[in-house]
Formats: structure tokens, C-alpha cells, sequence
């Protein structure tokens, strides 16, 4: 049966809704809703459910994170409905978003006609929101998200190398001293990075020329075993879509990071991209700033 919380946030009518277990992961377990509207008609969603603090922290950041890049690109990933905690016990969290059929393979409609490379490179030429408080659009995200299982500080700054350094490198390291231990000669290294060769690279005196950057929504975690082609929700269309996002409204070129380091976009893909989403200048410091977007 569905739990109370979600039939509510989703205002089911629970005499004509029922869940069906799918395969899950690591951190969550998974499930298809199906509702049926008066006129006959169904509708499909994608439910996550995961124990404990770490669950709600994943998803509220997942939840906003599809919604920032829905609203960009919609038919680049699915529309998040709704999070929130489990009225039954265990204590347990859910995340709720459109269905997404990644079985279907052949084009039934036009759909967007948009590549992948096309939709990423809209995503990532469209200026992130303005914050609250803010005049013009800063680094960070309104929460917390987590890439893997790696909680990651989202709080905002207006300079991305301080943002890269602190948010990133720098936490990164909290949290592996926290989980690992200390290593004296590991932290000298990421602090030497965070505070030589992040400002070298992606200062605001040195990337565009000195004009800076101006921060765009990023998957965050985009490798290949976070996107696939299939239809969204209703849709009949088949798309090119992504999935399970980490976002922070960041550089571009921070996206390529990931998606280089695990592979599975190749050069074609690329050189699409960047004909729409041209590199940052210096160009020539390019192939530097995405081996640091690797760390």
C-alpha cells in the first residue's frame, strides 16, 4: 500500500492507485505508482524511498536539483513532485518524479529534437536563478545535495574559485578525515591545490579575460550511468535524458569533470558541445581546468 504521506502530496485516491516494486541501489529502494483517473487514463510515477537523516538530505537535494535543470531544458530529465518523510514506521523518506521508461528505444513523435550534447549545452549557457538576497546570480544551491553518497555544501559565494576551493576540495577533505582519519602529507596537497592552483586557474581575474563567469545550472554528477534514452512521464516521445543530479549553479566546465574522468561521452559529443557551449578563455588553460574538475 502507498503511504498516506505520499497519496497525500500527490492527492492520489488510494482506491485507484497501487505501487509495484522496481531494483534500487545502495541508498534507496525504488517503486512505480500508477494512478488511474476517472476518465480511464494512467499516470506513472517514480518513487525513491531511503532510511535516516542521509535519505532526507539526498533527496530534498535531488527534488531541487531535477527541478532547476527541468526548468531549463524540460525534456533533458524528469519533473521531481514531491519529498518528504514516511507517515508509517520505519522512519523512511521519499522522493517522488515523472516516470521514466528507459526500455523505450524507438521514436514515436518528434519530441524536442534535441541531442544530449544540445540539451547540456542549453543547460549550461542559461544564466542559474538569483537567489534570494542577491542581485545578480552567485555559486553555491539553495541546499545541501550529495553525489553518490557524499553530502556536498552548497552555501553561496559570489567567487567561484572561493566556491571550488572551500565547497568542494576543502570539504572533501573534512569529510575523508572524518570518515578515514588524518593524513598530514593528503591535506597538505588539497590545501596547496585549493590555495595555489585553484586561484591560478579559475580566478575571476583569469577566466573570460578578467570578466569572470557567470554560474549555470550543472547536473553535477553526469557520468554515464546517469543518463539514458527513453520516454518521460506521458510522453510517447523518446529523449535523450539524465538523471540522479548532484546540482549547484557552477562553471560549465565543471560538469566535464565527471563525465571525463568515468567516460562514456566521446569526442563527437564534445565537439557538439562545445559548438554550442563554446570553452572558457584561456582556452589553452582548458585541458588544466578540467583535470582539476576531476579531484
Amino acid at each position: 500500500m502507498l503511504d498516506p504521506a505520499i497519496v497525500r502530496a500527490l492527492s492520489l485516491d488510494p482506491s485507484s492507485s497501487g505501487i509495484a516494486p522496481r531494483s534500487g541501489s545502495a541508498f534507496s529502494t525504488t517503486a512505480k505508482i500508477t494512478t488511474t483517473s476517472g476518465d480511464g487514463s494512467e499516470k506513472h510515477y517514480f518513487l525513491k524511498m531511503g532510511p535516516g537523516t542521509d535519505a532526507a538530505i539526498m533527496f530534498e537535494g535531488e527534488y531541487l536539483s531535477l527541478n532547476a535543470i527541468h526548468a531549463v531544458v524540460s525534456s533533458l530529465c524528469p519533473r521531481a513532485y514531491a519529498f518528504g518523510k514516511m507517515e508509517e514506521p520505519p522512519e523512511r523518506f521519499f522522493l517522488v518524479t515523472d516516470y521514466f521508461d528507459l526500455s523505450a528505444r524507438a521514436p514515436t513523435g518528434k519530441g524536442s529534437g534535441l541531442s544530449l550534447a544540445a540539451k547540456l549545452a542549453k543547460l549550461h549557457t542559461t544564466p542559474a536563478p538569483i537567489p534570494e538576497g542577491y542581485s545578480s546570480p552567485v555559486f553555491g544551491f539553495p541546499v545541501t545535495t550529495c553525489c553518490g553518497d557524499s553530502a556536498q555544501p552548497n552555501d553561496y559565494r559570489e567567487s567561484w574559485a572561493e566556491f571550488y576551493a572551500e565547497n568542494r576540495l576543502l570539504a572533501i577533505l573534512k569529510k575523508s578525515e572524518r570518515t578515514n582519519g588524518k593524513d598530514a602529507e593528503l591535506r597538505s596537497m588539497v590545501e596547496r591545490t585549493a590555495r595555489t592552483v585553484v586561484p591560478k586557474l579559475l580566478g575571476d581575474e583569469i577566466l573570460d579575460c578578467g570578466k569572470g563567469i557567470t554560474p549555470v545550472v550543472i547536473h553535477g554528477d553526469l557520468w554515464s550511468g546517469n543518463k539514458g534514452k527513453g520516454k518521460i512521464g506521458s510522453s510517447q516521445d523518446v529523449e535523450d535524458v539524465v538523471f540522479d543530479p548532484s546540482s549547484s549553479y557552477s562553471h560549465s566546465e565543471c560538469e566535464l569533470g565527471i563525465m571525463k574522468m568515468f567516460g562514456g561521452f566521446g569526442g563527437s559529443f564534445l565537439q557538439e558541445y562545445h559548438a554550442l557551449c563554446p570553452k572558457s578563455e584561456p582556452v589553452a588553460e582548458y585541458e588544466d581546468r578540467v583535470g582539476l574538475y576531476e579531484l
